[in-house]
């Protein structure tokens, strides 16, 4: 009987201290402060799980929608992209007229920005330039919507900072593939890639070496005229282009791996000693982030 009195005791100690745990947010409002402390603490965890509680216990209360632009913020700076990419969505479709919609707008932008990157990526950076665009598109998609629907935003400044990396980032993945197609032998297809370049991404990092693609393009394939034409353009908007001889020709070699250590050739005696080729990349001269990796940082929605 002393053992099943002591069980007893305890069991009643234990949901008295469970009932006071579950009480300690009895208010709407206190409920609040504590998740607003837990975000500035960076308690991602704990956050999403009170905001979670906001939402079933206070669907209607006085935060409650911004309380859900909040739990997006958590979810994104929890690494949760996808979970916030569907809150954003759903805020969106529930309150399409709120005065702080456009923070959905520019998360929605911000977390298929992030998406495709991974631990690994963060901790080793990899070239960017060579992973599918596919997120990159979607993420410029998000932002230009933003700027179309509300150019006053607050956060407008930051996503055309955002748009500017994303659209050099998607413009270098053609010049990638154009490389790609040079390797394979698929001039046209280089060539392709090139125009392109201009005409969807003028005026980015991109655009120079889109010019040479073109160029050495057209001369593989032997139609002179049209490799002059675009040279002249290459000479009278970048003059300094390395592949640019002192005479004003075209560098035919320059794509090639010439003159650079070949550790196939060395490993082997010169069994392998084939020239390889490396395609353009100029991005070191003429892309001005090409050391920068965007900031994937987001701020908390405003109150």
């Amino acid at each position: 009987m002393r053992v099943i009195s002591y069980l007893l005791l305890g069991a009643i100690i234990s949901l008295s201290g469970c009932s006071s745990k579950d009480e300690e947010y009895t208010t709407e409002a206190d409920l609040y402060e504590a998740i607003n402390d837990q975000l500035d603490r960076s308690q991602w965890e704990a956050a999403i799980k009170n905001l979670n509680t906001m939402e079933e216990n206070f669907p209607f209360g006085t935060y409650a929608e911004q309380s859900q632009l909040e739990l997006i913020y958590a979810q994104y700076q929890s690494g949760e992209a996808d979970a916030a990419i569907a809150t954003a969505n759903r805020f969106i479709r529930l309150h399409p007229q709120h005065r702080n919609v456009d923070y959905a707008y520019y998360m929605l932008g911000m977390s298929t920005f992030t998406k495709d990157s991974g631990f690994f990526d963060r901790v080793m950076p990899i070239d960017m330039s060579k992973r599918d665009p596919g997120a990159a598109r979607e993420s410029l998609g998000h932002f230009t919507q933003l700027l179309n629907r509300f150019p006053d935003s607050s956060y407008a400044v930051d996503a055309k900072k955002r748009m500017l990396h994303l659209r050099n980032r998607i413009a270098r993945n053609e010049i990638h593939a154009a490389n790609y197609y040079f390797k394979r032998g698929a001039y046209l297809a280089a060539v392709a890639r090139g125009r392109y370049v201009l005409e969807n991404y003028p005026q980015t990092g991109a655009t120079p070496d889109a010019i040479a693609v073109m160029i050495q393009g057209y001369r593989l394939m032997k139609m002179s005229a049209q490799a002059e034409e675009m040279l002249a353009l290459l000479k009278l908007n970048y003059p300094g282009y390395p592949a640019i001889n002192e005479d004003g020709s075209f560098n035919d070699r320059f794509m090639y791996n010439e003159g650079k250590f070949n550790w196939a050739a060395w490993l082997t005696l010169g069994l392998f000693s084939k020239t390889e080729i490396s395609g353009f990349d100029t991005r070191k001269i003429y892309d001005p982030e090409f050391k920068e990796q965007a900031s994937n940082t987001a701020p908390k929605p405003n109150s």
